[in-house]
């Protein structure tokens, strides 16, 4: 069976029942069949493209040279007869029927009524009537046939001339060469559909292995990965993009799971305690106000809950990026002032020095609630950490690639070994599991860095901890008009 028939075997119907039309369809809708048809398809073009230029190339330059030695011969005879009228035709006629030693010159120079004056044709071809066209037709010189390529030329006083080459030879030689051409034609069909068959199979079997992988991962094994082939082409780099994504989801997985601990473990206290208030004031309280009381209490826990979930949503809508529509040209100097504001009272009252560094003017282009509560965030933080007599310095300050806004406190700071995973939601060191808060605030901290294209480093101040947000400088979108 020829590659052809295969390729059309590979497409056929299995046998012993009736054609399975759905099949069909869906194998059509292969993209390795597609894939396949179109490297057919484009290597034959281009073998036909070839084909055509090569038969450009030889056979019709050959037929191209035969004309234009043609009509050089006709330029020169019609001046010769223009010059020496009739008998000097005739002689120059003779004289290069005489001096032909390819043997391939054609000449007939009759007179009006059709007489023949000179030339080696015995007379004028029925064919031949007009005079601007080509003729390839056979003729009959010295008693041997063959093939010409003529035209006809009038003369003046109705005398018509016929001049061309014996193109037999170059007939046949076109011959070949079109068999050979159509001969390559067909080797290139067969190698095309091997090729697509080769280009189909090699298709599959790297789709299946990325299948394979997936079904995998929906099932649930998330240990599974794309095989690399270790060549380094296209497939290769899918391979790497798609494990990168799977690593990225078993990472967001953990991290879903990590949080639904800690969410658990966090909030399992406060809502068992508010319910053991409940129940001891249900059984043990003897007056309203004692009642009242552990309501209270019960309260203040379940606020607490209701903080901590406030504090998820919140991420979660900054990390959506659905935040940038809030997006508006504003002062940092201000915000930053505000905020020392705010915390001020409670740094005196505990002793804390807090003070504020910020240039007269800072702006800045992003969410101004968000950036505020960033920063409310960080000097909270080094407001609870720090000691009477400590310091807790804000400053903003400009930089190359945008601003950045730096809260150094003198407290207990974060080990280095706490330091990377600070910024994780719920994570609480040991110097800050006796202190109230959720483990939180620095992961919506660093939310809002990324939001705006920016980042969050903690950097050891000795003594003390150094968070800076370092925020790009952002251009304000042109307003449609």
């Amino acid at each position: 069976m020829t590659p052809s028939l295969a390729l059309l075997g590979s497409l056929a119907p299995p046998a012993g029942g009736a054609p399975d039309g759905r099949s069909g369809l869906r194998l059509l809708r292969s993209a390795g069949v597609r894939f396949a048809v179109v490297y057919a398809l484009l290597l034959a073009l281009s073998a036909a493209a070839l084909a055509l230029f090569l038969w450009w190339a030889t056979a019709g330059l050959l037929d191209r040279q035969t004309e234009a030695a043609i009509q050089a011969d006709a330029q020169s005879l019609s001046e010769r007869f223009v010059a020496g009228s009739l008998p000097g035709l005739v002689l120059t006629i003779e004289d290069r029927l005489t001096q032909d030693v390819e043997d391939d010159s054609v000449y007939l120079l009759v007179d009006p009524a059709g007489r023949r004056i000179a030339g080696n044709l015995t007379h004028w071809p029925q064919a031949v009537t007009q005079s601007t066209a080509w003729y390839e037709l056979p003729i009959e010189r010295a008693g041997v046939r063959s093939l010409a390529l003529v035209q006809k030329y009038e003369l003046p006083g109705g005398f018509r001339l016929l001049i061309g080459r014996d193109v037999h030879l170059r007939a046949q030689l076109r011959l070949l060469l079109t068999d050979a051409l159509l001969w390559a034609l067909l080797v290139v069909v067969v190698m095309a559909s091997i090729g697509a068959l080769v280009v189909r199979s090699l298709f599959r079997r790297t789709l299946a292995n990325v299948s394979a992988t997936a079904a995998a991962i929906a099932a649930g094994d998330f240990s599974q990965r794309v095989r690399l082939s270790g060549r380094g082409d296209e497939f290769d780099q899918l391979a790497e993009t798609i494990n990168d994504m799977l690593d990225r989801l078993g990472r967001l997985m953990e991290g879903v799971r990590e949080v639904s601990n800690a969410i658990a473990h966090d909030l399992r206290t406060p809502i068992t305690r508010a319910r053991a208030r409940l129940e001891d004031a249900a059984v043990h309280a003897e007056s309203v106000v004692e009642l009242r009381a552990a309501i209270e209490r019960a309260t203040a826990d379940l606020d607490g809950i209701v903080a901590v979930f406030q504090a998820l949503l919140r991420i979660a809508e900054i990390e959506a990026g659905s935040r940038r529509s809030a997006f508006v040209r504003f002062d940092l100097a201000p915000l930053l002032a505000n905020v020392a504001e705010l915390y001020g009272a409670v740094a005196e009252e505990r002793g804390i020095a807090l003070s504020v560094d910020v240039p007269q003017h800072l702006p800045f282009y992003g969410d101004r609630e968000l950036v505020q509560q960033a920063v409310a965030n960080l000097v909270d933080n080094a407001v609870k950490f720090s000691r009477a007599g400590d310091a807790v310095r804000v400053a903003g300050s400009v930089v190359p690639a945008g601003v950045e806004i730096a809260v150094t406190d003198q407290g207990p700071g974060i080990p280095t070994a706490d330091r990377l995973r600070a910024t994780e939601r719920f994570f609480r060191g040991e110097v800050a599991r006796n202190t109230p808060g959720s483990g939180l605030g620095l992961a919506l901290v660093q939310a809002v860095a990324h939001l705006h294209g920016g980042s969050l480093r903690l950097i050891d101040a000795a003594p003390g901890l150094a968070a800076v947000i370092a925020l790009p400088a952002h251009d304000e979108p042109a307003s449609g008009g």
